[in-house]
């Protein structure tokens, strides 16, 4: 599919046609990768991907793990 690019500002920009905006999962505001490759714009949503439990304890030290916080006594439906 041809499209024009059009000038925004300083910059150029161009439209990215429904049928494909929908089958890269972007939308407003989707924050995407700009590359080149050969000579030619490569534009990709980036996506993030979840954290493992593994990868968030990497950070928990000795040094920056914080103590027990008590919050008053157990109350309503907290009763065990």
């Amino acid at each position: 599919m041809r499209v024009k690019v059009q000038k925004w500002g300083n910059s150029l920009a161009l439209r990215i046609p429904k049928p494909f905006a929908e089958e890269a999962h972007v939308d407003q505001g989707t924050v995407v990768d700009l590359s080149l490759s050969d000579g030619k714009l490569v534009v990709a949503p980036v996506t993030r991907r979840p954290f493992t439990l593994e990868q968030l304890l990497t950070g928990v030290t000795k040094n920056n793990i914080h103590k027990e916080v008590e919050f008053g006594h157990a109350v309503g439906r907290e009763l065990w």
